[in-house]
């Protein structure tokens, strides 16, 4: 029988992950109930394979191995087998992920293996790949699973006093309670932009060698800590010139890989110019580098060399929908067109490849295409020269190393290899013509690269990544002005809307017309983020009342009552050995660190001290884990940061047509800590204190900080002057 003829109950699932698996001869079964009794009926060790559809190595792993018929008659003999889409249950994968870390004492990863107790699921095995016959040092996974299930058998006193021991240290994982009273204060914040300067490289941007990963949250730190008080320096903010003409900030221009300003004395300025220089130099440098796709746009995961150079080339919507917020601050804070136009190309790769007629975004774009890993996306120096005229290859050539030795495999992966400056000089060309005729390049070799096998896509649609993307798209759409990134967020938070809320509450993913999975901490915290961004942009009261719906879920189901903070599962989520409190962020921000960013911005907007309380109750909550290693917790310093110093709300009321440059002077440049919403004159039936901030005859600015209110201005001149 062919492997396409086989099929087990993988076949009944929407998850492309678990799909691809739905032809092995392994008999594997989704987490559930069914599998999970057979496994305590008959007495059997689970299997546990957690991955992802775009993860390079769980395709490898399963080619090896699951595809095996040899390999796959030892597993249906000694186990029962369970497949999970780690994109799809996050709590599964959180779980096994920290007990990977605690069995083996080193980080796990993708394809995680793991093999459980069929009483409780508690794991007495852990690893990530195996091959299907002994190299680097690894066994034959068949024999190693043969030795487990021995073990699991013979010595079932020591499997039981390790659970034990293992259950007691995964407790032990969340955050203790704290003891006395906090006072959360500021240090952290300075602490974690030391550890970050200490991190940098300085020669290459980024944080720490290879491989090399964007990490956004640690981006984010630094182009907060380079915005203080910045509005004092307009000129900069609004990327002024001197009397030269050249920008005054040194990311506006092309920064060579040397360039490295030496660090600032700890409050010696409010302006941190090192910070934003750090963050801008990264920012570049990922924009130039091989990570990012040069030609169609988008970020690929992670870099396996420290300069950027050669990406592991899955695309993922997640890090593209952090990164397309930062690139448009950094191009807010700079002025730098790179910055914007990175933003822009990103943006539009999602529209034209990752969101769905339906309005969702899709999950993910595979590292692999007929069969080899970057395919896609590498080329060979004489498919470019055919496609290009000889000026247009000269220029080519010479930005992205084609003139240079081959980087990927005997071909060349896309990276800037000089910049437009030294181009022009060379080929005594201005750097117009240069620039037209690199941007004419790009787009003869996208159109005959959209010809080629494409990667895989994931199509399934998950909560949390989506809202991610809604945030990216709507303050990109705001600070870019480009009202059709503004349209593809609303798209998006549509679908949420009538697709995945049900009864008052948020289900996970969606994939061909099925919505499922009880939605978790970071579905309702990063949504309550994207939707408050989304309302700066244009007002609906019906998104804000669902802004109250979210923050009202994470209160009555997600929130530790008695020590604060907010578990990953909800109250009536499926019962797992463990419930985690996560603090940390990981390759997504910590949803305990934006559930509190997000609750004490609304509780300010509707002065609502309950979510204010809520906010302040997570930080102190996780304050011994966040002044034992601050940079490693920035989504909380972010809550952290505007618990101690309130975000500016300004409230707009007024008639449409008079509100846009009202609305313009307020949500444009580079102002973190400012909310605005413009909220039409007839409005009716506003919640809070948003109910005294009452229209007039004419606009009206109401500006509060805090609990400080300034009086209402009704000036134009006025509010400038104030801002």
């Amino acid at each position: 029988m062919s492997h396409s003829e086989i099929t087990n109950r993988l076949s009944r699932e929407t998850s492309p992950y678990l799909l691809q698996h739905a032809h092995n001869p392994v008999d594997w079964y989704p987490w559930g109930p069914e599998a999970l009794e057979r496994a305590r009926r008959e007495g059997k060790p689970i299997l546990l394979s957690i991955g992802y559809s775009a993860c390079h190595w769980c395709h490898v792993m399963a080619h090896e191995s699951f595809e095996d018929p040899a390999t796959a008659q030892a597993m249906n003999e000694l186990f029962v087998n369970i497949k999970v889409d780690r994109e799809e249950r996050p709590d599964l994968d959180k779980i096994y992920q920290t007990a990977h870390q605690l069995l083996t004492g080193r980080g796990g990863g993708w394809p995680l293996t793991l093999v459980l107790t069929p009483e409780d699921q508690t794991p007495f095995f852990a690893g990530t790949y195996f091959p299907r016959t002994p190299r680097h040092g690894m066994p034959a996974f068949a024999d190693l699973l043969q030795r487990i299930e021995a073990f699991y058998r013979t010595r079932g006193d020591e499997v039981n006093q390790q659970n034990a021991a293992l259950l007691n240290a995964l407790q032990s994982v969340n955050p203790a309670p704290p003891v006395g009273d906090v006072t959360l204060n500021g240090e952290p914040l300075e602490i974690a932009r030391r550890q970050l300067e200490s991190s940098f490289d300085a020669r290459y941007g980024g944080f720490g060698g290879a491989p090399k990963f964007p990490h956004p949250p640690h981006i984010e730190r630094l182009l907060r800590h380079g915005s203080q008080n910045r509005a004092a320096k307009d000129s900069e903010v609004h990327g002024g010139t001197n009397a030269a003409g050249r920008s005054r900030h040194p990311a506006s221009r092309d920064i060579s890989s040397s360039l490295y300003v030496r660090g600032r004395t700890p409050g010696a300025t409010d302006v941190d110019d090192q910070a934003l220089t750090m963050a801008s130099f990264t920012l570049q440098a990922m924009a130039k580098g091989g990570i990012y796709d040069q030609l169609g746009g988008g970020f690929c995961r992670y870099a396996v060399d420290e300069q950027w150079m050669i990406p592991h080339f899955e695309k993922m919507l997640y890090d593209n929908g952090l990164l397309l917020v930062l690139y448009a601050q950094a191009w807010a804070a700079t002025h730098a067109p790179l910055f914007k136009r990175t933003a822009l190309e990103t943006a539009q790769w999602v529209m034209r490849e990752m969101q769905s007629p339906e309005g969702g975004y899709y999950s993910s774009l595979d590292a692999d295409s007929e069969g080899h890993e970057g395919k896609f996306y590498v080329w060979s120096q004489d498919e470019v020269r055919s496609l290009l005229n000889e000026q247009e290859y000269t220029v080519f050539a010479q930005r992205f190393g084609l003139d240079r030795a081959p980087n990927f495999e005997d071909h060349w992966h896309l990276h800037v290899f000089e910049d437009i400056e030294t181009i022009s000089h060379e080929l005594k060309l201005s750097e117009m013509e240069v620039i037209n005729l690199l941007d004419a390049a790009r787009a003869k070799l996208l159109k005959v690269r959209e010809q080629r096998v494409h990667p895989g896509r994931d199509e399934k649609i998950l909560t949390s990544w989506n809202a991610l993307m809604i945030k990216g798209m709507a303050l990109a759409g705001r600070l870019l002005n480009e009202p059709e990134l503004l349209h593809s967020a609303e798209r998006s938070l549509h679908f949420i809307k009538t697709t995945l809320w049900h009864d008052g509450r948020l289900l996970a993913t969606y994939k061909d017309g099925r919505a499922h999975l009880m939605a978790y901490l970071d579905d309702y915290a990063y949504l309550l983020d994207a939707v408050l961004e989304l309302l700066q942009v244009r007002w609906r009261t019906d998104d804000l009342n669902f802004a109250v719906q979210l923050a009202e879920v994470l209160l009555v189901h997600f929130e530790d009552k008695q020590r604060g903070g907010f578990y990953f599962t909800a109250d009536d989520h499926e019962q797992l050995i463990h419930r985690p409190k996560l603090l940390a962020d990981d390759a997504t921000p910590a949803g305990n660190g934006i559930a509190a960013y997000g609750l004490n911005r609304l509780g300010h907007l509707l002065g609502e001290t309950r979510y204010l309380d809520a906010a302040e109750r997570a930080l102190k909550a996780g304050w011994d884990d966040i002044t034992r290693a601050p940079y490693a917790h920035d989504s909380m310093l972010l809550a952290l940061e505007e618990i101690l110093t309130p975000p500016q709300i300004i409230i707009l009321r007024g008639e449409p047509a008079e509100m846009p440059e009202w609305q313009s002077l307020c949500t444009s440049g580079y102002a973190l800590r400012r909310l605005c919403f413009t909220i039409p004159a007839n409005e009716p039936h506003l919640p809070g204190v948003l109910a005294l901030r009452t229209a007039k005859n004419g606009p009206v600015a109401y500006i509060c900080e805090g609990h400080v209110c300034n009086a209402p201005i009704t000036e134009l001149a006025k509010l400038e002057s104030h801002l």
